[in-house]
């Protein structure tokens, strides 16, 4: 199952510990990092088994889950830049005096602001939630939404496709299949989302590609790549080093 559409599908329980607990092995639902169960994980002189080395590996490569979910798109979060500012410091334990000298701000009462704004957007965002869960529950037949990828650079009505839908516009433009020559690249933006999700499926997540390495697979694809790969990163799927020397899927 793609990182994305696991991530999505979460509970708030694994969302939280940042890792799905599945039959033969731990998933990081930040990254999509597997680990093994039944075997011992060494590292830097320590032996962790499966579930403590996942743990692990999300501290050494995330920081934290919080750090890693209060760094997405203000779109996933429903932060403003200066709320996602304001929670890191309250997460690590900063004292209001500290507060007051990195926000540069002059009250003691402006923080207590703070910490009461956000606690009236978790009781808003708690029973949304349960309001969420109902509709569902009334709604058994309602068809299931493409889930939007993280790294999404702008979240809007675009990304409005069903699973339905999404399959009808990829027998559209892939008339051979995915991955083989596409039909045309479409205009509609709805439409060039579901092509280029399609198309960074192609990728390996683990790799990290040179620019001729991605060519090659996009090529085939599509004559004008380098428009699709501009997109790719345009959109949030794909990201390079600064020199254009690397490239690789967005997590």
């Amino acid at each position: 199952m793609d990182v994305n559409e696991l991530f999505w599908q979460a509970s708030i329980h694994d969302i939280k510990k940042g890792y799905k607990d599945e039959t033969t092995h731990f998933t990081c639902l930040l990254c999509g990092e597997k680990i093994e169960k039944g075997i011992i994980y060494p590292h830097e002189g320590v032996l962790y088994e499966a579930e403590k080395f996942i743990q692990h590996h999300i501290t050494s490569t995330h920081q934290s889950v919080f750090h890693y979910l209060n760094g997405l798109n203000k779109k996933m979060t429903g932060l403003t830049d200066h709320q996602s500012h304001i929670l890191r410091l309250f997460y690590e334990g900063k004292t209001d005096q500290e507060m007051k000298e990195e926000l540069e701000i002059g009250s003691a009462a402006t923080i207590r602001h703070h910490r009461f704004a956000l606690k009236e957007k978790e009781r808003q965002a708690k029973t949304f939630l349960a309001m969420m869960e109902l509709l569902k529950e009334q709604n058994q037949k309602e068809e299931s939404f493409v889930p939007i990828h993280k790294t999404a650079t702008m979240v809007d009505e675009r990304y409005d496709v069903t699973i339905s839908e999404e399959q009808q516009l990829l027998e559209k433009h892939f008339p051979h299949g995915i991955g083989k020559e596409l039909a045309r690249f479409p205009k509609r933006e709805k439409h060039k989302i579901v092509i280029l999700r399609a198309i960074t499926k192609l990728f390996d997540e683990a790799n990290r590609y040179s620019e001729k390495e991605l060519n090659a697979i996009i090529q085939p694809i599509y004559e004008d790549y380098v428009l699709i790969r501009r997109y790719l990163i345009e959109y949030g799927f794909i990201d390079r080093t600064d020199d254009g020397s690397a490239y690789w899927v967005k997590k």
